[in-house]
């Protein structure tokens, strides 16, 4: 194989929802309320909603801004690529980057709904939460079937009604939802309480794949407020092993056996040291905790119903088959800081050029297709969904660097990091 031969799928990017998302679809007696964008006064943008404003983290839409132009200043829709937020050029920056497909995380909605759980007025909240899902699934992923795996929302503050939307969801055909890697933090009951069960049922019903994305518990990992950036940027993961330790470990996948849920951007290379030491735990502390995983190891729990994406992990792919090969996806990030947009490919065959084509397949699309239901091939053979074929069909995009203005000053790192976070 060769890298242009690859099929790309994502299985974590973002969208910034555009300013006409709620038009048509919230009933008129919450017109007066719903959320819209305002220009403050440094020319920034931001969503008002309930008197309160917040917007949108420079880190969260800096595809094709040079690296130097980064930061955590607030925006202006102006200052961003169209694609963050526009869904043919969405589509038009996934073909110049080579890749087929994606599933795209909410930004000012929150990862685990968060604008909509601290709504008190909760009719407004559900009203607001599946006008999002409804804008989601239809007027973003479905423009094009194609080349978009649904994400639906789900009503945290409520285990039933999330039963509902998930099941409502999978009349739409969206089979993925957003959940909270850990939801205590929000104030909610921890995933080792059956509070949770009617979402649980639900997913298992339905096949729905539950998403943890990094970041969802609204806190970051930080060492101290003097810490500089990359002591949380790099420590991330730890939340993610978090949300694995608690999920294997609590009677979630015992009482529920076949739902699978997805570790998104945490990383892979961490999993094969968790297994061991999850194992060694379980041999020796099990007699006196009571803890029972039958005939299984915890290790092979995690492998059967977690799985896992990276963006850029060599560690990891040295060490797949030790993670599970069949449990490994791909991720672009775009449009944030952290995504290998316009050269994903390039960057993804350094670390995996090298590997067995049964294995690059599987990592980058047939994993993804199986575990997401994803299926393009109604509207495209095989040979359209190569990294070649789909830059053939955007050659005029232009994807060199672009500058915008940094409208806002946030110096002091650790609080604008906390800030923002307790926004997702």
């Amino acid at each position: 194989m060769e890298l242009e031969d690859m099929i790309l799928i994502s299985v974590d990017d973002h969208v910034v929802e555009p300013p006409d998302m709620w038009e048509g679809r919230v009933p008129k007696k919450f017109a007066d309320q719903v959320p819209k964008i305002v220009v403050q006064d440094n020319g920034t943008e931001a969503w008002e909603y309930l008197g309160r404003r917040s917007t949108n983290a420079g880190l969260n839409a800096v595809a094709g801004r040079p690296p130097e132009d980064y930061g955590l200043d607030a925006q202006a829709f102006a200052d961003m690529r169209p694609g963050c937020y526009e869904v043919h050029q969405r589509v038009r920056d996934m073909s110049a980057n080579g890749v087929l497909a994606s599933l795209n995380f909410p930004s000012w909605a929150g990862f685990a709904a968060g604008q909509f759980l601290r709504t008190p007025d909760k009719d407004l909240a559900i009203a607001l939460l599946r006008a999002y899902n409804d804008w989601h699934v239809e007027g973003w992923c479905g423009e094009y079937p194609d080349r978009f795996i649904p994400l639906g929302l789900v009503p945290v503050w409520d285990p039933q009604l999330m039963a509902g939307e998930v099941h409502r969801l999978a009349g739409m055909g969206c089979r993925a939802v957003t959940f909270a890697e850990n939801p205590a933090p929000l104030g909610l009951p921890s995933l080792h309480s059956d509070h949770w069960d009617p979402f649980w049922a639900a997913c298992e019903e339905e096949q729905t794949v539950v998403c943890m994305h990094i970041g969802s518990s609204s806190q970051i990992a930080m060492t101290s407020d003097e810490a500089p950036f990359g002591v949380s940027h790099s420590y991330g993961a730890t939340r993610t092993m978090g949300a694995a330790l608690d999920l294997v470990f609590s009677s979630v996948f015992s009482k529920f056996p076949t739902f699978t849920v997805a570790l998104s951007e945490g990383g892979i290379g961490w999993i094969p040291y968790l297994m061991d030491k999850m194992d060694n735990h379980y041999a020796h502390h099990r007699a006196w905790t009571g803890e029972d995983f039958g005939d299984k190891l915890p290790s092979q729990v995690f492998r059967e119903r977690i799985v896992t994406c990276f963006i850029e992990d060599p560690t990891g792919i040295k060490l797949r088959h030790d993670i599970g090969i069949d449990t490994i996806t791909w991720e672009c990030d775009y449009p944030h800081s952290d995504s290998t947009w316009p050269t994903s490919p390039e960057t993804l065959w350094k670390d995996i050029g090298h590997i067995p084509d049964e294995d690059i397949d599987k990592i980058t699309h047939l994993n993804a297709m199986r575990v997401f239901h994803f299926d393009p091939s109604p509207q495209r053979s095989r040979e359209q969904c190569t990294v070649q074929a789909l830059r053939a069909e955007a050659t005029d995009v232009y994807t060199g660097y672009h500058h915008a203005p940094k409208r806002g000053s946030m110096p002091a790192m650790a609080a604008a990091l906390r800030d923002h976070v307790a926004k997702v």
